[in-house]
């Protein structure tokens, strides 16, 4: 640290011009106490860095004060980590976490909670609350909704849970800072509480012939039944792509009868996700119906979802199809394309750009080639027209 540097450090402490002597020395007894209290914690905080002290500079060390005073509020965190992946462009994990923020407060009955109070013993009473039916009170445009929500299954405390974890996790890489052995939150309660085994994923698929019955079902024009037969045909098409991406989708994205995207979910990837599809004929008049008109009819991608999973449902029970929502036309273009077609299974992954962590170094060399994809494609398509 360079000899003789400085640097200045705000506090919570404020004095009037009456309160100071004319050569801006303190005149109120009160206030020195107070002042001489917070000196006493910064020198305490510094003395305890002993050597190491030597290696950062006045910032680091002014940074190393600042944070003596943050505020443990795990709801505090999760608003302020829920925005940084929301700028991110991670709307799918905010949504995610946002849930769990919520219900956290739904549990605690607060909007205050400490991360001393996410302990072992509260996360199993937090764990049968969540298994229970209870009242949940949220505000949606503004206006007041009350539903009654049933009980979580195994396989919704599990991810609830995991998701809570990767929370906590986060706060403490936010708060602790090990570099100056400043150790706010001493130990994961997770490390001891013992996650609820998840059930085997069901295959989230269907039969070539139900897809058809959800491709000819009838909707009353303008209907979201209409926009749900719709975005799940137009996702099978297009190689299952997802809602978020569909409802991005714009007329710059089409390239020589081509779309050309990156994948939300996974366009962090070192490649950014991209891929390039073809547009087939029965996917024309869908993408004519609705590129770059979705989002005048919803505000977001969730609400889109939202709307295309509840309509989906009513949908399979009509046709008498499992209970599927808009993911199933990803998977049922995967395993047709697979077990009916006998694509590769390299193959079907690139129609589905999956990242391929196996063949990375193998990547490197190879530039991919889209008529796989169009092969893939090609395969799938002319078993659902035949």
């Amino acid at each position: 640290m360079p000899k003789q540097s400085s640097c200045y450090l705000k506090t919570h402490h404020y004095v009037s011009e009456e309160q100071l002597c004319s050569n801006f020395t303190l005149k109120d007894a009160a206030i020195r106490d107070q002042l001489s209290k917070t000196l006493r914690k910064y020198r305490y905080a510094i003395g305890k860095l002993n050597d190491i002290i030597e290696y950062h500079s006045v910032i680091d060390i002014k940074n190393h004060l600042i944070n003596l005073d943050k505020d443990l509020d795990f709801i505090k965190f999760c608003r302020k980590h829920i925005k940084d992946l929301i700028d991110a462009g991670r709307d799918g994990s905010a949504s995610t976490f946002q849930t769990v923020m919520y219900s956290l407060v739904d549990y605690f009955k607060k909007n205050t909670v400490s991360t001393l109070e996410i302990n072992e013993r509260e996360l199993i009473h937090y764990e049968k609350y969540l298994r229970s039916k209870r009242i949940q009170t949220r505000i949606c445009n503004k206006t007041v909704v009350t539903k009654t929500v049933e009980g979580m299954s195994d396989a919704g405390v599990y991810n609830h849970m995991r998701d809570l974890r990767t929370l906590f996790k986060a706060a403490m890489r936010f708060f602790n800072n090990p570099q100056f052995e400043d150790i706010k939150i001493r130990y994961c309660p997770f490390d001891n509480y013992k996650l609820v085994v998840p059930p085997s994923t069901k295959k989230r698929n269907i039969k070539i012939h139900q897809i058809r019955e959800i491709r000819n079902s009838n909707a009353l024009g303008g209907s979201r039944a209409e926009l749900a037969r719709d975005m799940f045909m137009l996702s099978f098409y297009l190689c299952g792509m997802n809602a978020v991406d569909i409802y991005n989708l714009r007329k710059e994205n089409i390239i020589d009868g081509r779309i050309e995207y990156n994948r939300s979910k996974t366009k962090r990837r070192k490649d950014t996700a991209f891929i390039s599809i073809k547009i087939i004929k029965d996917a024309e008049p869908l993408l004519k119906k609705y590129v770059g008109k979705i989002h005048l009819r919803y505000s977001n991608s969730q609400n889109l979802n939202h709307a295309i999973s509840a309509e989906l449902k009513k949908l399979a029970k009509a046709n008498k199809v499992s209970n599927v929502t808009l993911y199933w036309a990803r998977h049922s273009f995967g395993n047709i394309a697979r077990n009916k077609c006998r694509m590769s299974k390299d193959d079907v992954a690139l129609a589905l750009n999956h990242s391929d962590s196996y063949h990375k170094i193998t990547d490197i060399y190879l530039e991919k080639d889209w008529d796989i994809v169009d092969e893939v494609q090609s395969k799938v398509i002319s078993l659902l027209n035949a």
